[in-house]
C-alpha cells in the first residue's frame, strides 16, 4: 500500500512551522511531514514566510497557540532569533544562532544547533576527512556560523577556518565568536580565493536565483579539494556543476539535512520517530533522489566564474 507524503490534518493534529524569508527553498517539510506519514504521527511541518522586522512579533504570538510545538528556523532568522531565547544549547551558543525552536513544559522558549552536527556527519558519510584541513567557508550567516562551530569543536577538528563575506565585519564578528570556545585558527578573510583550502563551503545564499555570481572560482581550488555547497535550491547549482566537471569532489547539501533529522526529532520530542530514523534514513534520500537526482554528473558551465563582490 503506497503512503500518502503528507499527513492527514484534523483539529488533534500538532503543527510544526519553518520561519524563513524566503521559504521557498525549504526542504525540511517534504521530509518531515513524510516522516510523520510514514511513522502515523498527527503533526505537520508548514513554511511560512516572516520579515525580519516582524519575526519578534510573529515567534512570540505564534507561542501563544498550544497546538504550535516548535519552529525550524531558515535563513536570515538563525541568528537573529537567538535574542528571543530563554535557554540555548551550548553548540548554539558557540556559534550564535539556532535552526530549532521549542516551547518548553514551564513556558519557556529553548533553542537548538543541528547544522553543523548534520554537516559534520554527512562529511563522514561520504568519506571526507577534514582533520587537520583547512577550510574556507562563503557567508557567515547562521548556517555558516553552525558549520564553523562543530568543525571547530570536538576531538576532530579543521586546522584553520576562514570565513568570508561581502558585509564588511561580518565574517570577523562570526570568527571571533567561536574563536572564544576553540583552538582551532579561525579568521576573517578580504576575499573568496578558494586556492589552498582543503574544503570550501558554500553558506551564502548564492545560487538560489537565476542569474547569481558564482560563490568562488572552482578553477582557483586544488585538484583535491572538496566542495560543499549547502543550498537545498536548485541543486545541483552552477557552482556544484563547475565544480564536478573540472573533476572535484563536489556535494550539494542534501545529506547535511539527513543527518540532522533525528536530532530534530528528539529535541521536539518524538523519540521513537528519531530512533526509526536514526536507524535506517534511506527512504528520505530516496524522496530527495526523485526531486533532484544526486548522481547526475553535470555538463560544464560556459561564461566566466564571478567572484562574490
Amino acid at each position: 500500500m503506497n503512503l500518502p507524503r503528507t499527513p492527514d490534518i484534523s483539529g488533534t493534529t500538532d503543527v510544526y512551522l519553518i520561519v524563513g524569508d524566503p521559504v521557498e527553498q525549504v526542504k525540511a517539510p517534504e521530509s518531515f511531514n513524510l516522516i510523520f506519514a510514514r511513522l502515523g504521527i498527527d503533526a505537520v511541518l508548514v513554511p511560512v514566510q516572516v520579515a525580519p522586522a516582524d519575526l519578534d512579533g510573529f515567534v512570540r504570538t505564534a507561542f501563544k497557540a498550544r497546538n504550535i510545538k516548535g519552529l525550524w528556523v531558515a535563513i536570515p532568522h538563525k541568528v537573529p532569533i537567538t535574542g528571543l531565547l530563554d535557554e540555548c544549547t551550548e553548540l548554539g551558543r558557540v556559534a550564535g544562532a539556532v535552526n530549532a525552536v521549542r516551547r518548553n513544559a514551564d513556558g519557556s522558549i529553548g533553542g537548538a544547533l543541528f547544522d553543523g552536527v548534520g554537516f559534520v556527519a554527512s562529511l563522514a558519510h561520504f568519506g571526507i576527512d577534514w582533520r587537520g584541513k583547512r577550510a574556507l567557508i562563503i557567508g557567515a550567516g547562521g548556517g555558516s556560523a553552525a558549520i564553523g562551530a562543530s568543525l571547530a569543536l570536538g576531538t576532530r577538528t579543521c586546522a584553520e577556518i576562514a570565513f568570508y563575506d561581502p558585509v564588511p565585519g561580518k565574517a570577523a564578528a562570526v570568527a571571533a565568536h567561536i574563536q572564544r570556545s576553540s583552538r582551532v585558527l579561525l579568521r576573517a578573510v578580504n576575499n573568496n580565493d578558494p586556492a589552498g583550502y582543503d574544503l570550501v563551503i558554500n553558506g551564502s545564499p548564492l545560487g538560489l536565483q537565476q542569474g547569481d555570481p558564482m560563490p568562488c572560482d572552482v578553477a582557483r581550488m586544488a585538484p583535491d579539494a572538496v566542495l560543499i555547497d549547502i543550498l537545498m535550491k536548485n541543486q545541483p547549482t552552477p557552482l556544484l556543476r563547475a565544480a564536478r566537471a573540472r573533476g572535484l569532489r563536489a556535494q550539494p547539501g542534501f545529506e547535511m539535512m539527513i543527518q540532522q533529522t533525528h536530532l530534530y526529532l528528539d529535541f521536539f520530542g518524538l523519540h521513537d520517530a528519531a530512533r526509526v530514523v536514526r536507524a535506517d534514513c534511506n527512504f528520505i534520500r530516496e524522496l530527495i533522489c526523485l526531486e533532484a537526482p544526486l548522481g547526475e554528473i553535470p555538463k560544464p558551465v560556459t561564461g566566466t566564474l564571478a567572484p562574490v563582490r
